[in-house]
Parts: structure tokens; C-alpha cells; sequence
């Protein structure tokens, strides 16, 4: 007799053995939904309903789910190595020497999990080598979950300019010691910095804060926090989670020119497999080694799965082929959807950059800093996103989240999605 599981039973089953039903808070959708299959774009429910993906589990999947190559070179090294434990491994030694190659400012590499383990790690080097406690970030960036940078992410108007925590249960003396800046703010920056520098561990900045979607950097603004965390002996942090290998292989710092202190990586690193790495200055980083009192430690840092996912990823990237491509068609999305909105008099604002794209429902205009995204609709954003995804387009039904391009989607992808968009959009309801 055959059971047949549908996303129904799948996600009640879940919310009775797992806290909402999801093992990160962020992944609760509005309606039952589980997943049962995922290859190249797309996504397979329990119900079995095939998506074009977007969402690419927030942005590792630069080469798209179940890439055949990495898989297989995951598999080829489990056929000789797990976990050990003791000394370095081979493959560590080649991936570190890789990222070396690469990304500017990794002097230095060492391998971890997660994108906010690498911040944590960070935040407590700066912290030792400067002697000081306190950390500047910017509203709207996000760096992890842990205390000293969960809050000022997608923040209301109310909270602009004060804490703003995303979790109960934060010590608030490690909270006091965050100060919040308006992103792109070269002046108001400045003086915090040379006012305060005597206080001031870090400057961690998500360098695009793809987290509100897609907010340039100005060249110069991230120029003026290299320049001034020299001058003043502050340690200036680059959070590359998402931009790293996603926009290019050596991060947006190979982009823009700018080469910081201490740099972190995840994500699309691996295309989707678990691994981070945490980069930066040979005489910062050796702090981590014997002597150097910074402990940086865990069971499954540098793990054979992670690292041989991550070499065969790189080698897949470092033609140029995929950026080339994911470019392209990230454009051609961002040119359909503008037209779209022109032609059905829909207010939109398409910000790109690289394979990354974001429809904002509202009136063109420069994006530089959080504040400017106070004129989105939010309740047309998230209708348009869910609608999609009602139609077998997945895009996160959240407000100004970012939309992946893989090398896995291909144009007719595109056209399709930008034929259900406008397909939706002329029935856009009134009032919202």
C-alpha cells in the first residue's frame, strides 16, 4: 500500500516536532509548503508542483541546485576522506591557497560553517587586536544572528536612528556597544569615526546590502571607510557572504577596488553546500594561531564535504562563463519587468547588480541609503512575489528581498517569468 505525503501532512508533521515547523525562522512561507525535489532552476513540491527558483535558498546557488560536477567531486573525495580532526587535509591546504589567489584581501583564510560564525569570528579579532569594544554597522545590512549585529535590518520608521533587535533574549550591554549609521553616509560616518575612534573596534559593512534587496555602494563611501579606519586604527570588515563568488570570485572588493582588513565569505562559495571562510591580513589573522590568544575553534570547520564542494564550485566560475551568464539574464529580467510596469503605468524600480535583480513597487528614483525604500509598497511587493509563486515562479513572498539568477536558468526561463509577471500585474487589485 502506497502513502502518498502531500505539503499539507509534511508541515503539520513538522510543526509538531520542530519550533514553527522550519529550522530557520526566516523560511516560514504562507501557506503549507515542502519541498521533495530540487535540480538545475527548479523546485519540486510535496504536492508536485514544479517552481522556476529565484530565491535560491537566499543566494548560494550560483550554479543551481544539484550542480552534477560539484556533486560528483563531493562524492569522489567522501570515497577517501570525512572528518579527521588533526593536522589539515590536503584539500584545506588547496582551497586556502585558491582564496589567497583570488580575493584581496585574504592573506590569510580560515574555513568555518556559516556566514555568521565567520562575523563572530570577525568581530571578536577586531575586538583583540585593537583593544576596544565597540562596533559600528549600517542600517540595513545584515551580519548574522548573533548578539552584537542582530538588529537595524529592515527596521520601521519609528526605530530609524535607535536599536532595533530582532530577537528577545540579547544581552543589552553587548547591544550598547553597536552603533548604527545610515548607509553610504561618508560625512555622518566620518565624525562618529574620528570622534569616537579611541572606542571603535570595527566597521563591519555588508559592502551591497543585499538584504533590502539591492542598495549600491558609492565608490566612494567605501573608499572614505578604508581610508579613515587606516588613519584611525579601526579594523574595517567587509561582509561578503553573499556578494563573494555570487558577483565575482575574489567578492565585490575585486569589483570596487577597496581591499579591507578582514573580509567574510559563504554562500554561493560552495553553491549551497555548508562552508564559510573568514580572510584578511596576515598580521591580524595569525592572531588566531599559537600565541596569538584569539581562539577560533570547531569540530566542523574545514569539513571534506564543504571544502571539495567549494574547489569544484571555484573551477566551475573561474572561466567566467557563469557570472557572464547569470549577468545577462539577471539583465534581461530587470528590462522586462521595467517595461512592464511602464506599460501597465505600475510604478516599479528594478535594481541590479551582477545576477541579482529586485522589482521595488515604487516610483524611480536614487536608492542609496535604507531610508530611500520607505517609498515601496510593501503590500504590492509581497503581492506580487506570493502571486508568483502561485503561478510556479518562486520568488520569497517577503518585501524588497533579492531574486538569483543561476547558470542553471536559461532565457526561456526568463521569458516565461516575465510573461506571468505581466500576465499578474494586469490584474493587479486596487487599493494596494
Amino acid at each position: 500500500m502506497t502513502t502518498t505525503v502531500d505539503n499539507l501532512d509534511l508541515v503539520e508533521r513538522a510543526r509538531r516536532v520542530i519550533p514553527g515547523g522550519v529550522n530557520s525562522i526566516n523560511r516560514i512561507l504562507p501557506w503549507p509548503k515542502a519541498f521533495v525535489h530540487a535540480e538545475g532552476a527548479y523546485l519540486t513540491d510535496a504536492d508536485g508542483m514544479q517552481y522556476v527558483d529565484y530565491h535560491a535558498a537566499f543566494g548560494p546557488l550560483i550554479l543551481g541546485h544539484n550542480h552534477p560536477r560539484v556533486n560528483a567531486a563531493v562524492a569522489e573525495t567522501m570515497g577517501r576522506l570525512d572528518i579527521i580532526g588533526a593536522g589539515i587535509t590536503d584539500i584545506e591546504v588547496e582551497l586556502a591557497e585558491l582564496l589567497n589567489q583570488h580575493i584581496p584581501s585574504a592573506e590569510r583564510v580560515l574555513l568555518t560553517n556559516s556566514g555568521s560564525e565567520a562575523t563572530y569570528a570577525a568581530i571578536r579579532l577586531a575586538r583583540a587586536v585593537t583593544g576596544r569594544s565597540k562596533l559600528v554597522k549600517f542600517q540595513g545590512t545584515y551580519h548574522g544572528w548573533h548578539d552584537a549585529v542582530l538588529m537595524n535590518v529592515i527596521s520601521p520608521p519609528e526605530k530609524i536612528g535607535q536599536h532595533d533587535l530582532l530577537s528577545l533574549g540579547m544581552d543589552p550591554d553587548l547591544v550598547a556597544k553597536t552603533i548604527i549609521m545610515p548607509f553610504n553616509d561618508i560625512e555622518g560616518t566620518a565624525e562618529l569615526l574620528q570622534r569616537s575612534a579611541d572606542e571603535i573596534a570595527a566597521v563591519i559593512v555588508e559592502v551591497i546590502p543585499h538584504n533590502i534587496g539591492c542598495v549600491m555602494p558609492r565608490q566612494e563611501f567605501l573608499q572614505s571607510l578604508r581610508d579613515l579606519t587606516s588613519r584611525l586604527g579601526i579594523v574595517l570588515i567587509f561582509d561578503e557572504v553573499i556578494t563573494g563568488f555570487r558577483h565575482a570570485i575574489g567578492g565585490y572588493q575585486s569589483i570596487v577596488g577597496v581591499t579591507p582588513d578582514l573580509a567574510t565569505f559563504a554562500k554561493a562559495m560552495a553553491n549551497g553546500y555548508p562552508i564559510a571562510a573568514l580572510t584578511g591580513k596576515a598580521a591580524m589573522m595569525d592572531r588566531f594561531g599559537p600565541g596569538g590568544g584569539v581562539v577560533f575553534s570547531g569540530t566542523y570547520n574545514g569539513h571534506a564535504v564543504g571544502v571539495s564542494a567549494a574547489l569544484a564550485t571555484i573551477a566551475e566560475l573561474e572561466s567566467g562563463a557563469v557570472h557572464a551568464h547569470c549577468f545577462s539574464l539577471a539583465q534581461v529580467a530587470a528590462d522586462g519587468l521595467t517595461q512592464i510596469g511602464a506599460e501597465l503605468g505600475i510604478p516599479i524600480h528594478v535594481a541590479r547588480f551582477g545576477s541579482v535583480f529586485v522589482p521595488y513597487f515604487m516610483e524611480p528614483g536614487p536608492i542609496e541609503t535604507y531610508t530611500d525604500l520607505f517609498r515601496n509598497n510593501n503590500a504590492r511587493d509581497v503581492w506580487f512575489r506570493r502571486s508568483m509563486c502561485e503561478h510556479g515562479i518562486f520568488m520569497i513572498p517577503t518585501a524588497m528581498k533579492r531574486n538569483h539568477v543561476s547558470a542553471a536558468h536559461t532565457r526561456a526561463d526568463i521569458d516565461r517569468t516575465l510573461e506571468v509577471a505581466r500576465d499578474l500585474l494586469q490584474q493587479l487589485p486596487a487599493g494596494i
